[in-house]
């Protein structure tokens, strides 16, 4: 291992945290061509040259049960991404989202003088606030991505926070700009012809398996009262089985890479809580969003956490209810049934939602700042000032 080469560790411990990183990854491999990057992430990392230590597929997992039987787990990552940092001599991380692992990690970097660049500020204002705290003692700066949080965490003492470009606008701005796709213009007769309805189960295995059994009896429901054609985006780290019972009936298929097309071509979603919410939100898709998990994380959420506001992102950034939400018990045929025709049957309510949605791209564009540029620089520089004092 040669100790000498300026190198970059990276934490993307989940598939949404891969996409954020791949908005700026190129154009940071650019700008610092001698640099090696390595950590935890996904193939579309391993694929732009990362070497990945572990893999997200294995590293990621979701509610408090599924996290408590992987703790010996992330206690060996733990460890072991520790003593890499150790024998390659890293000097700066980039950790982004995952909060409960890369705090810790932020904490004992900071004793060992290594620069942290924190992508995607940790969901402090829902709960734990107490990590604002953390975030100014440990991060060299803090990225955030959601337009009210860079003043959220700068009033609980957090002094270098930059509020950037939401990543998948940066993913996705030339799709929603180009006018061949023209996402605005979707008439109200088109609906009341064929609803073309997309299904977009989820990131992760639990959750597919759950709530795609339950979309696709509301599809069925909903054929009584309108045409239907359906389509479905199926993610490269799902299980196949979970997805077997259905592939067949379903109009068109499109894998991750797709999404933009398939987004473009509905007119409706079903939708499990997470980033992709906001992305039908861009592209102006109403979405009813659900969200199901094992009833003992249930209990322990409404034991443990007092955060009681949206769960989607989509109105998390709009600051109002902009899709309807529909939790645990909730997520069954009728209400998502009812809630689909009511857009179907109401072009005042269509038309409502429409409008709304133009406004997501808006919210989305940050500040005008560089990512990259300023990525390269403090890495650069983080080995400068310890050549410089060793």
């Amino acid at each position: 291992m040669d100790k000498s080469r300026q190198n970059c560790l990276i934490i993307a411990g989940e598939k949404s945290g891969e996409d954020h990183c791949l908005s700026f990854f190129d154009e940071l491999r650019h700008r610092l061509p001698n640099t090696h990057f390595w950590g935890v992430g996904g193939d579309s990392l391993e694929k732009k040259g990362m070497e990945l230590v572990f893999h997200l597929k294995d590293f990621s997992s979701f509610g408090f049960s599924e996290v408590f039987f992987k703790i010996p787990f992330y206690i060996k990552a733990y460890l072991k991404i520790l003593k890499e940092v150790e024998k390659r001599n890293c000097k700066v991380a980039i950790l982004i989202d995952f909060q409960t692992f890369n705090l810790k990690l932020a904490k004992r970097f900071k004793k060992k003088g290594i620069t942290v660049l924190y992508y995607v500020a940790p969901q402090a204002w829902a709960w734990k606030a107490w990590r604002a705290e953390i975030l100014e003692k440990t991060v060299h700066t803090l990225f955030t991505i959601i337009p009210f949080e860079k003043n959220w965490f700068m009033k609980r003492g957090v002094r270098r926070v930059q509020g950037v470009p939401h990543p998948l606008w940066i993913t996705y701005k030339e799709q929603i700009e180009n006018k061949k796709l023209d996402i605005s213009a979707k008439p109200f007769s088109k609906v009341e012809k064929c609803i073309q309805l997309l299904l977009l189960p989820g990131s992760r295995n639990f959750e597919v398996k759950l709530q795609l059994p339950i979309f696709w009896e509301a599809v069925e429901k909903l054929r009584n009262y309108v045409d239907v054609k359906t389509s479905i985006v199926c993610c490269s780290n799902i299980k196949k089985e979970n997805y077997l019972p259905y592939i067949d009936k379903i109009d068109r298929i499109y894998d991750n890479t797709e999404l933009p097309d398939a987004l473009t071509e509905a007119d409706f979603a079903l939708a499990t809580s997470g980033t992709i919410t906001l992305a039908t939100a861009l592209f102006e898709v109403p979405t009813l969003v659900c969200y199901k998990g094992s009833m003992l994380n249930e209990v322990i959420f409404n034991i443990f956490v007092r955060y009681k506001g949206f769960i989607s992102l989509a109105n998390i950034v709009h600051e109002k209810m902009v899709f309807p939400e529909f939790i645990q018990r909730n997520v069954n045929i009728e209400n998502l049934n009812i809630a689909l025709l009511n857009w179907i049957n109401n072009k005042d309510e269509y038309e409502k939602i429409k409008k709304s949605l133009s406004e997501t791209k808006n919210m989305l564009k940050g500040e005008t700042f560089k990512l990259p540029d300023y990525m390269s620089r403090v890495i650069s520089e983080s080995y400068y000032v310890n050549e410089t004092n060793s």
